[in-house]
């Protein structure tokens, strides 16, 4: 690569001393094609890409090593061999290449695989009036001069993000109840169903979901007494 001022030095050189082409290359020890290339462009910074990297020893061995790097790859991470380790496996096999030829390699291969799977992942999306989440924080405020930590429960329509907080002195199933009554208000509705984390204040503990609504059995009267009941005896949808 050319740095900014070898390329000052060229045009100097040439442009304001008169300079040869043939004087310029002696003096500063560059190429006649490297000169030529910085007198006709404007170009302040010019890099070589190489845009094919031969393998002439990896080559013939590209398929076993990758199928040895795979291999690595499923293995537990305790497990899991060194790249001198797989060189010398490689070795074994008859290849007379260098190690840091694979080490090269596999950490190319590592890399196009990492980027691969971090491509991939599965999209969150929501019809209206499909779900909701319900969620507990804690939080620090002062009330009279005084301060306390209040529990702040968390109802957030998943499609449109629309959101209601509501702050207790503590999780009780009474504060679950009431903050769920006062959401669906709010909403005008109810969803689906219900998306909750560790959800322990809500009796039977570690029941699960009502098959028809898709929420929590101790949640359906609060959400039933808001909404009319579709066909199915669930709650009907909020808009959003």
């Amino acid at each position: 690569m050319l740095v900014v001022e070898t390329i000052a030095k060229i045009r100097r050189a040439y442009f304001k001393l008169g300079k040869p082409i043939k004087e310029i290359c002696r003096e500063l020890r560059v190429s006649r094609k490297v000169v030529r290339k910085v007198i006709r462009s404007d170009t302040t910074e010019f890099r070589y890409e190489r845009s094919h990297q031969p393998l002439p020893r990896i080559g013939p061995w590209r398929e076993r090593l990758e199928s040895l790097l795979e291999e690595n790859d499923r293995r537990a991470p305790r497990e899991r061999l060194t790249i001198i380790r797989i060189y010398e496996d490689l070795v074994g096999l008859g290849y007379a290449g260098s190690y840091a030829a694979v080490r090269r390699y596999a950490i190319a291969w590592r890399e196009k695989r990492a980027s691969a799977t971090a491509e991939a992942y599965v999209p969150l999306t929501f019809a209206p009036g499909e779900a909701y989440q319900f969620d507990w924080s804690h939080e620090i405020v002062v009330m009279n001069g005084v301060t306390t930590t209040v529990k702040v429960a968390h109802v957030r329509l998943c499609h449109s993000r629309m959101m209601l907080v509501r702050a207790y002195p503590r999780e009780t199933q009474e504060m679950v109840f009431d903050a769920h009554e006062r959401a669906f208000a709010f909403f005008k509705g109810a969803c689906a169903r219900g998306l909750y984390d560790n959800l322990w204040t809500s009796p039977p503990q570690g029941a699960l979901l009502a098959p028809a609504a898709g929420m929590h059995e101790s949640i359906r009267p609060v959400a039933g007494r808001l909404c009319a009941p579709g066909l199915d005896g669930s709650p009907r949808l909020p808009a959003s």
